[in-house]
This record gives structure tokens, sequence and C-alpha cells, in this order.
């Protein structure tokens, strides 16, 4: 059993190694997008557009050997262009399903806020409830099964922000940024004949992705830590910026990323400050500032970043 762990924290590793070739100092990115697929969550990519989004979700599904889907939102995209439709079938005279792009294992959702709220729900609803209903059956996702959303915080005319309950889906909500003029300059240099995404190759299989997440499941999480992400998520839901609080869905996601974080990180325990580290990702995207806090020129980032920095982390001798 130590040795088939050892061999899954190689080949995580070698996932990272394949991102960082591609995305040129896009490693937190990289690292936090793995640390979703790990804990079984989804991730939000909210930022310009050519930053590197789509390419970050491209590379990370040409690491796994799974597979791949992608939709891209427009306006006129219907419920059933994402979960699939009946057709019928004069041959044998009856209905035939034939599953829409919501069936693969790893889907990117480009430009989620482009499509009507009904359309954005057929998305939702598999990622929370890891199945699709057409027609009135009920047909189970296969696994493992990841969402990748991005979305263009920009541009907001003709587009359909989420909802605070649709956001409260994703794990975590990631911004890739610009890069550096170094980095920049490195990512002309690997780009100026063939583009390295197509070196790379598929370093982990279905079946090792599937145990590897069981694993993470098994990560040790001390019950001062589990106390520590409770104050963190209270600390939003008492704090006068704030309208509407984490609710406890942020709590267990907080967990399960902690609890990958520490996997990809070659431990088999939470320590408080994965959690610190984390948690500006999964509750950011999960509260609602009041009008006042808004006039005043706060944002969600900032609030939180207050939050965590007020909350007291459990320290050494407490765990004994």
């Amino acid at each position: 059993m130590m040795q088939e762990t050892a061999i899954y924290h190689e080949r995580v590793e070698k996932v990272l190694a394949n991102i960082n070739k591609v995305m040129i100092g896009k490693e937190e990115a990289a690292t936090l997008s793995l640390v979703a697929l790990l804990a079984q969550g989804h991730v939000l990519l909210e930022d310009v557009p050519g930053v590197g989004k789509t390419m970050l979700v491209r590379t990370l599904a040409k690491s796994l050997d799974c597979d791949f889907r992608r939709i891209q939102f427009t306006p006129d995209l219907l419920p059933s262009d994402v979960t699939g439709v009946s057709i019928y079938n004069p041959k044998e005279m009856e209905f035939e399903f034939r599953g829409g792009p919501i069936l693969g294992n790893i889907v990117l959702a480009d430009e989620i806020n482009r499509t009507s709220p009904k359309t954005q729900s057929a998305l939702l609803e598999g990622m929370e409830e890891k199945n699709v209903t057409v027609d009135g059956n009920t047909i189970p996702l296969k696994q493992p099964f990841f969402v990748m959303a991005t979305q263009n915080p920009i541009e907001y005319e003709g587009t359909y922000p989420l909802p605070e309950a649709q956001l409260d889906r994703f794990i975590l909500k990631l911004k890739m940024g610009y890069p550096s003029i170094e980095e920049e300059l490195r990512m002309l240099e690997i780009t100026s004949k063939d583009h390295p995404i197509e070196s790379i190759s598929s370093v982990i299989n279905r079946d090792e992705l599937l145990s590897i997440q069981e694993e993470v499941k098994d990560v040790y999480i001390d019950k001062n830590v589990q106390q520590y992400i409770i104050n963190l998520v209270t600390g939003t839901r008492n704090n006068k910026a704030i309208y509407l609080g984490v609710s406890p869905r942020g709590s267990i996601s907080l967990m399960k990323a902690a609890k990958a974080y520490a996997y990809i990180h070659g431990r088999d325990y939470v320590l408080p400050d994965d959690v610190k580290y984390l948690a500006p990702f999964v509750l950011v995207h999960r509260v609602i500032l009041t009008s006042e806090a808004k006039y005043d020129g706060l944002t969600s980032d900032k609030v939180i970043e207050k939050v965590v920095k007020d909350t007291h982390i459990p320290i050494r001798k407490e765990f004994n």
C-alpha cells in the first residue's frame, strides 16, 4: 500500500510538471487546480482573455488519460446541448439517448456566464448531484467527473452572472493574472515553433485517479484544525461588512481542499497552515458584502483576508 502511494505521489508530481512546461509562472494555479480535482470538487477560473485559462484546463486534461469534453457557452445554447437529447430511431421504433458533453470525465465550461441561467443549471445539476435528468430519466455521470469553468470579469454586456447559490458549487475560485516580463519572454521562446502542449503525454489513468481521490479522503485532520475551519467560516457570518456569510458547504469544501493540498505535498495529515493558505480561494466567492461595504470600496478578497488574519490559528501544544 505504501509503495502504491509513493507511485501515485510521483505521478501527481508529473502532472504538475506537465502543466508547468506549458504554463510558465502559473505554479500556484496548477497546484490549486489539482487540489480541486483530487478533492472531487470543481474550479471557477475568472480572469481577462488571453492569460491561459483554457490552456490550463487542456494541459490538465491531456495529463490525465480521461475523456475530455469542451462546451463553448453562448447565449443560444440549450440545456439539451449540454446534457444530451433523446432521438427517435425509426428502424428500432424507439427513442435513443445521445449523450452530451457533460458525460465526459474532464469538462471545460468555457465562458459559462455567456449562456442563460436555464442552461447553466443543466451543468450545475451534474456538478452537485453527479447525474443529469433527461426526459424524466436520471443518468449517472462518469467518474471521475471534474468541471473547470471560465468566465471573463470585464465584459458584462450580454452575460448572465452566476448567482451565489451556483457559485457555491465551485470548491475554488482562481485568477490567473498577467505574467512577469521574464515569464512572458519565456513564453515567446517556447511557443516560437511548436506549442509545448503537443509534447506532453498522459501520466495518470482513470483508475489511478479514482484511487488517488480515495486516498485523499483518508488524510487525517485533527479536531483542532476542524475547529479552526469552523472559526473561519463563523467569522464570515459575524463580520459587519458581510451580508451573507459562508454556508456549511463552504466548511466541508475547505476541509476537502486542505486534505488534497496536504496529499499533494506528501503528507497524510492537514496542517493549520494548509487551511489558512486555502481559505481565500475557497471562501471568497461564497460571501455577499453589504451595500455599505461596497460603497466604502471593500472587496470580498479584502474582507476574507481580514477574517483570516483575525482568526486564531491552533498552535502545536493544542494538538497534544
